[in-house]
């Protein structure tokens, strides 16, 4: 059997250290935020490059605040990527914004700059790149944008802890840039987290007061805020696995240049690095028509895998609003019904990875 994760294997490298952080947030009596949070959010605001990292309860919390600190509000309108896990659009809708999709560039599966203009209009107030299976998107144009037409960029950097753009770090482009720490991505919780990052105070100041109540100290409410908070077991964890984040993205790397030399020539659609980019493999997604017959045949063979993303959001019926039929965005909707992800992380040994080469090399399974 070779899983599509296995988190049990990370956890059997690192499982004393992530005891002993918990153990010792029981025994603080400190459940919420605290020294352990702040911790964190210190080191990951150095890992970033950035000066404030404010840690909150989900990634989709932190897209949340960090739109409504940029300004963004009800009747405005976001540009993002319809290709994406629907927290992204759901985010912009919570503050009752509309969600403007632009189409994604077929070989990096990122949102296409070259069609962002012209999705802009009198109501757009900001643009949500999403740096979709750990490659960060075309954050040069992007930007450029984004200063022409006076826009926020917020960069979603939930699938991308650690890559860079030009030897930029994900979210330290923007004028903030989101995280998860779901306990499957690259630097996972054990259970639920997110975060913030940002090199503006006056962005940092209202996130912190967003996510507890909108109070800047206790019981002195500014503005209406929200229960976002991290509990502090969480802050411990990923305190302990950021030390080992570097060294995990190594790993992922490694399996997917491998998984590139053994996929050579078998006809699928392999997923490439971009020039300047160093791509942390959040997501293996390769391309093929016959997805379905693959996936069983993989199945039969004991090899897990995933489908990142089956449904692309404009054609959810939770959208079904805006008015999107298929044939809107045909990039976006040709790689949602040809992707498919293989098993990758940072224990899997390099011997899975040939096997699932190997199981690959079939020309029935063409792109």
């Amino acid at each position: 059997m070779i899983p599509f994760l296995d988190l049990k294997a990370q956890y059997a490298t690192i499982g004393k250290d992530i005891e002993a952080a918990a153990l010792r947030v029981l025994r603080s009596g400190r459940y919420v935020l605290g020294d352990e949070v702040t911790a964190l959010e210190e080191a990951f605001a150095a890992y970033c490059g950035v000066k404030h990292a404010i840690a909150v309860n989900t990634g989709t919390s932190a897209l949340h605040l960090a739109l409504l600190a940029a300004g963004v509000g009800k009747g405005d309108e976001v540009i993002t990527t319809p290709f994406t896990f629907i927290a992204t659009a759901a985010a912009i809708r919570y503050i009752g914004a509309r969600p403007v999709f632009v189409d994604i560039d077929p070989e990096t599966f990122n949102i296409d700059p070259e069609r962002i203009e012209e999705a802009i209009t009198p109501r757009t107030r900001a643009i949500v790149p999403v740096h979709l299976y750990g490659q960060m998107a075309e954050m040069d144009a992007i930007l450029s944008i984004a200063r022409k037409h006076d826009l926020a960029v917020v960069e979603d950097a939930c699938q991308a802890h650690g890559a860079q753009y030009d030897g930029h770090m994900a979210g330290s482009m923007g004028l903030s840039g989101c995280f998860s720490f779901y306990p499957g991505k690259n630097l996972g919780a054990c259970g639920e987290g997110g975060m913030v990052v940002t090199s503006s105070d006056e962005q940092a100041q209202k996130i912190r007061m967003l996510r507890d109540w909108g109070q800047d100290r206790r019981y002195h409410h500014i503005v209406e805020g929200y229960n976002y908070r991290m509990d502090a077991v969480q802050g411990a964890v990923l305190a302990v696995k950021l030390g080992q984040l570097e060294s995990w993205i190594e790993a992922r790397r490694t399996r997917a240049r491998l998984y590139g030399r053994v996929l050579a020539g078998s006809g699928l659609g392999v997923p490439l690095e971009a020039d300047g980019r160093r791509h942390v493999w959040h997501i293996f997604a390769v391309r093929t028509q016959d997805r379905e017959q693959l996936q069983k045949m993989l199945a039969r063979e004991g090899v897990e895998t995933g489908l990142h993303y089956p449904v692309p959001v404009h054609l959810q019926p939770a959208f079904a609003d805006l008015k999107l039929g298929r044939g809107s965005f045909p990039m976006a909707e040709a790689a949602a019904d040809s992707v498919l992800s293989l098993p990758l992380y940072p224990e899997m040994d390099l011997q899975s990875v040939e096997i699932v080469g190997a199981l690959l090399q079939q020309d029935e399974f063409a792109a």
